[in-house]
């Protein structure tokens, strides 16, 4: 059973509709929302929306506490339910609900992890301003050279794991959190001997509300990047 986890913040403007949208198109799988104690009520919607779906889940936090930790949070309830693929992606339709499937296809035909990619042919984003572009485009292409992995897209954070593979990578002690989380989880799944897919995407720009992006995330995922590179050169 696949179990999609939607780490939130302040979603409410989004949240009933990307939930409806997945049980849509993938009526088979269970939709975990990791609310973050946000102000603007998100938490209450998740546990209506609950309430009315048995197949959608909501994980309370106490407080923001990143990214990262809201995922491994999330991880760590699919898999003691018996998820059997896990997929993270974001709650404000960056990522399209309607890609999920082809994610899910990859992995049930033998992929270990399936990223959706920006930066494969047939990706890409819409609606970014050019500095943007410029930035993400940069920022994957430094740690796909410092690293030395052939993965185009290390920063989506679009993807769908086989559950033995998150166990394989010991995802419960990444500490990292925004993209320098993307960047961790596809590394460790690379270094371990996973098979790796990239499915193209368009990446949107959120529907509502604002987005979480910050220079301190960039920074983190800047250093955090050779960090990675020296730790598999010590084993």
């Amino acid at each position: 059973m696949p179990w999609i986890v939607l780490p939130t913040y302040d979603e409410a403007e989004n949240l009933e509709g990307v939930v409806g949208a997945l049980r849509r198109v993938v009526p088979e799988a269970q939709v975990l929302v990791v609310d973050d104690a946000s102000p603007d009520g998100t938490g209450d919607i998740a546990d209506r929306l609950a309430a009315a779906d048995a197949a959608v889940h909501v994980l309370h936090r106490p407080a923001k506490a990143g990214l990262g930790q809201a995922y491994v949070a999330g991880f760590a309830h699919a898999l003691a339910h018996g998820a059997r693929c896990v997929i993270e992606m974001d709650a404000d339709f960056s990522h399209d609900p309607a890609d999920v499937p082809r994610l899910l296809a990859a992995v049930h035909g033998g992929a270990d992890l399936a990223l959706g990619s920006r930066y494969v042919a047939g990706g890409g984003v819409e609606n970014w301003h050019p500095l943007r572009r410029v930035v993400s485009r940069a920022g994957c292409e430094y740690a796909r050279r410092v690293l030395r992995v052939p993965v185009r897209d290390l920063t989506g954070g679009l993807k769908c794991f086989r559950a033995e593979a998150l166990e394989r990578i010991g995802y419960a002690d990444v500490r990292s959190q925004g993209y320098a989380f993307q960047v961790e989880l596809t590394h460790r799944a690379l270094r371990a001997g996973l098979r790796v897919t990239e499915i193209p995407i368009v990446f949107h720009e959120r529907h509502e509300g604002r987005s979480k992006m910050t220079w301190r995330i960039a920074v983190e995922a800047a250093i955090m990047v050779p960090r990675l590179r020296a730790d598999r050169m010590k084993r």
